[in-house]
């Protein structure tokens, strides 16, 4: 069960929208299943011609605003949609008002006994959901207290699974980005755009950071995608940026302005101060420099070298996931995964990678935008990023290596990382996070079942030409990832198992069950 939480200014066009027969004549049925009062005293009436007469139910819902002893709140209209899943059974009308009743006391707007709270009331013109309507202004004249009533939703939410026996969602942990708007879509799709602006930018900024050693590296890299970049400066240090905001060429506003999207409205780890966490080398100078950024080609051995150190990266983040119980370890790995990912999916140019990118990135996160300290294991995938970012994505764009070709094994690999992130994320009870993964993960299987041979049990040997690796270790700032035993032996996290060979992705490694 999901509650939508928004706000307004005017009740009579949302109770003309409630009682209307909808965008696709889906309203079947409208009526009040619970308010301040009983439903029937409040059910509006029709006029003459047989339309609904919703002037007497908009006056007794505005009232309390008249007599308010403080400035009214800027959006006085509270309008929340509670809608069950689609295999949930249907609800009676007395349920819903449950529902409903506990919503409001749950929010403070109406609590159980408190004769002198907001008015609201609840109308159900579908089986699956109801809307609730209040008017934030209670009746001794103070205005009520709105912090946090989304969370306070979701809790009611929560509490109608366990008592209904309905389909029971994950709590909110703060790890999904935020979703396109309804305009934003709708946008979309009359200009025939493949996705909302919001949704492109968020995949090119991620990409641009995990292909970055500093904020130089990465504001060249979104201009080099084609994303509009604009700068924020501190107003007490002159000439540090302390933020940044991005825009598609393509997008702009009524007035013909770009549509600046910050990093923080995209995702919650793509604000400047995050990404500044994550990337190896210091910025000179603190500011943005213009540089080209396409200006580096690798040969054929120098990206050889740099696909086949991503697949054994990817293949002993798998094995050290796994194994490692630290649990800043696997926070560490699962964020720098979606780095490789990402650039992956860059690299290709395939949109079903894409995807795979998308669904894969809440589970990359920690749960209230805490940041996973940097490992040396996540270093070793994020450095892996890098190296395929410069082998590709700042070469030549025409010559995109196809996933039957050498690329194959890595996607592979990325899918049993995957997998084991989700297992991880499952032992953790954070289920959106973990069905998040599997469906990444899936994602990428079925994508490389009809195209890519079986992987073969070993990974690929090193090219003879090691100055090749050694040289796109260099242009990606620090070093390829070390063997698994040197890793081990040198790492603060070391253990005293014995080292064994990274699994495939088709062997299953770790305790039996």
């Amino acid at each position: 069960m999901i509650g939508k939480v928004t706000r307004g200014q005017g009740v009579a066009r949302l109770l003309s929208y409630l009682y209307g027969p909808g965008r696709r004549n889906e309203h079947i049925d409208p009526h009040i299943v619970a308010g301040f009062r009983l439903p029937m005293a409040l059910e509006p009436g029709t006029d003459a011609r047989g339309d609904w007469d919703f002037r007497h139910l908009v006056g007794v819902l505005t009232s309390p605003l008249d007599t308010l002893r403080h400035t009214p709140l800027a959006l006085p209209i509270w309008q929340c949609s509670i809608r069950a899943a689609p295999a949930d059974r249907t609800l009676s009308d007395d349920e819903w008002a449950d529902i409903a009743e506990e919503v409001m006391h749950r929010t403070g707007f109406a609590p159980r006994g408190d004769d002198e709270a907001c008015r609201w009331i609840a109308v159900r013109h579908a089986d699956d959901h109801i809307h609730l309507v209040a008017v934030l202004a209670r009746e001794d004249g103070r205005n009520p207290n709105v912090h946090r009533d989304y969370y306070k939703v979701a809790d009611a939410c929560h509490l109608a699974e366990k008592g209904f026996d309905l389909t029971r969602t994950a709590p909110a942990d703060r790890t999904a980005a935020p979703r396109p708007t309804r305009a934003e879509t709708e946008l979309a799709h009359r200009q025939n755009w493949p996705e909302p602006p919001r949704t492109t930018l968020r995949r090119r900024v991620a990409t641009a950071a995990a292909g970055a050693e500093n904020e130089r590296d990465f504001f060249a890299a979104l201009e080099h995608a084609g994303v509009l970049v604009k700068v924020r400066h501190s107003a007490r240090t002159p000439g540090e940026i302390t933020g940044y905001a991005v825009a598609l060429p393509h997008h702009n506003n009524k007035q013909n302005q770009p549509v600046w999207f910050s990093g923080g409205k995209l995702a919650p780890n793509l604000t400047l101060p995050k990404l500044r966490k994550g990337w190896s080398a210091p910025q000179e100078g603190n500011r943005f420099d213009r540089r080209p950024f396409g200006g580096v080609e690798l040969t054929h051995e120098e990206r050889s070298a740099a696909y086949q150190q991503a697949a054994r990266a990817t293949a002993t983040a798998t094995w050290q996931m796994r194994h490692i119980q630290d649990p800043a370890v696997r926070a560490d790995v699962a964020a720098a995964t979606s780095d490789v990912l990402h650039v992956t999916a860059a690299l290709t140019g395939n949109r079903e990678l894409a995807r795979a990118a998308d669904f894969y990135v809440s589970a990359a996160r920690e749960p209230y935008g805490r940041q996973p300290p940097l490992t040396p294991y996540g270093t070793n995938l994020r450095t892996a990023a890098r190296a395929l970012a410069l082998s590709g994505i700042r070469g030549q764009r025409g010559n995109r290596p196809s996933l039957a070709g050498v690329l194959s094994h890595l996607v592979v690999q990325l899918a049993a990382l995957i997998e084991a992130i989700a297992e991880h994320r499952q032992l953790q009870q954070r289920a959106a996070q973990a069905a998040a993964a599997r469906k990444a993960a899936a994602q990428l299987s079925r994508l490389s079942r009809p195209t890519l041979r079986p992987p073969s049990p070993t990974l690929p040997p090193t090219p003879p030409n090691y100055t090749a690796e050694q040289n796109a270790a260099r242009l990606a700032g620090t070093g390829f990832p070390i063997p698994l035993s040197h890793q081990l032996a040198d790492s603060p996290y070391r253990i005293s198992a014995p080292t064994p060979t990274p699994p495939g992705p088709h062997r299953r490694c770790g305790p039996s069950r």
